[in-house]
């Protein structure tokens, strides 16, 4: 009972400590550039506060609401995910910026329908996973039917084009297809056949094969293609162990470009230090953990799948992030879970938290059960109505 108390406290204080650190950094790499553009050097600190506490009120929602009520409806999601993702195409309704489309005008915001595919894909798996457990080791089952889905919301959303949601949910169905019990082989094979795929989306364009090659070495054109990568590597460098301070950064001056968004763990890492950086990868990890605890606790496969899923969704979003930031990867528009500025990723992980702690605390609610239990058959043996 106190290990699933612990891990749902854990799990709460963790995402609050990251939409802290989160709502320190909006307003620290975003108090100039709102001044300038808006008059008042909290505009972009209000809206995402406004965000955070829309977030909170679905995660409280979600964490009390019947979960399983997903799986009747799970078609249905999918359905409206991918109508959403079509929608952005159209004029009037979907909005361009930096060259994409991926985004909905809903007043008086906007929305990322990417973003929902991913919960939504994991809710699809999870429940799929459940029925078939038997026969997810058949290349039908276990590949073909799933990564069937996949790839039709992969293909729409390589449109937009959106190749850092298309990796995420690439990796967070093979990692759960995986647990599951798909053949390793099968995954395999799935993958290499893919590679030939990857480099044609890569080396089709020669904007996305020049920001490939400038990955590979981004000091060949600093003041290029390698540019923002470049500032990130300064902006860590500038932080050394403890960081320049709250507000120090030079680098948010209009030098990293997307610091509020993408590259907030460079901003990280410059005025909190290595100290800081660290202290968010550890709050991250220790999240993963409690996640995978609490799904080793669920009473039926559909539960177990979905908190899997859901941890995995966050933790790969969280990886490909720090990645891209220290030049591990290739740089793609993916932000950091619960500090990066942005509505859709930070509405729909608050939203996946508050089904994990709704998980837990059920968890929970049975440990105290069965413990009131045997509590009772224990009051109840005649070894200790005689030791009475």
């Amino acid at each position: 009972m106190h290990l699933n108390i612990r891990d749902t406290r854990s799990i709460v204080i963790s995402v609050m400590i990251l939409a802290g650190i989160g709502t320190l950094m909006v307003y620290s790499s975003t108090a100039l550039m709102s001044m300038r553009s808006n008059g008042s050097g909290f505009y972009y600190l209000g809206k995402h506060l406004f965000t955070v506490c829309v977030g909170a009120i679905v995660m409280v929602t979600l964490s009390k609401a019947d979960y399983q009520k997903f799986r009747p409806l799970v078609y249905v999601l999918l359905a409206v995910s991918l109508i959403l993702l079509v929608l952005v195409f159209m004029p009037g309704i979907g909005i361009s910026a930096n060259g994409a489309r991926r985004w909905l005008r809903l007043w008086p915001t906007t929305f990322q329908p990417s973003e929902l595919v991913k919960v939504v894909m994991v809710i699809f798996l999870a429940d799929y996973m459940d029925k078939n457990i038997q026969r997810m080791r058949e290349f039908r089952y276990g590949i073909m039917i799933p990564v069937g889905v996949m790839l039709v919301f992969q293909a729409i959303i390589i449109l937009q084009p959106d190749f850092g949601a298309v990796m995420s949910l690439g990796i967070l169905t093979a990692g759960l297809l995986i647990l599951g019990g798909a053949r390793l082989s099968h995954i395999g094979a799935l993958l290499l056949l893919s590679l030939p795929a990857v480099y044609v989306l890569i080396m089709s364009s020669p904007y996305r094969a020049k920001r490939f090659m400038c990955f590979l070495d981004p000091w060949k054109e600093p003041f290029g293609c390698g540019f923002q990568l470049v500032q990130s590597f300064i902006a860590f460098g500038s932080g050394n162990i403890f960081g320049l301070g709250l507000g120090g950064s030079k680098q948010k001056l209009y030098f990293l470009p997307e610091a509020h968004t993408d590259f907030i763990f460079s901003l990280i890492g410059e005025e909190l230090g290595l100290a800081g950086a660290l202290l968010v990868l550890g709050i991250f990890v220790w999240l993963f953990i409690k996640g995978v605890q609490v799904s080793t606790r669920t009473k039926d496969p559909f539960s177990y799948f979905l908190t899997l899923g859901l941890t995995m969704m966050i933790g790969v979003q969280a990886v490909i992030n720090f990645a891209v930031s220290t030049g591990l990867m290739p740089t793609k528009g993916l932000p950091l879970p619960f500090i990066s500025y942005g509505g859709s990723a930070l509405l729909i992980n608050m939203a996946s938290v508050g089904i994990l702690i709704n998980i837990s605390t059920r968890n929970e609610k049975r440990a105290m059960e069965s413990g009131a239990y045997a509590d009772n058959l224990l009051r109840r043996s005649p070894y200790m109505k005689r030791r009475k």
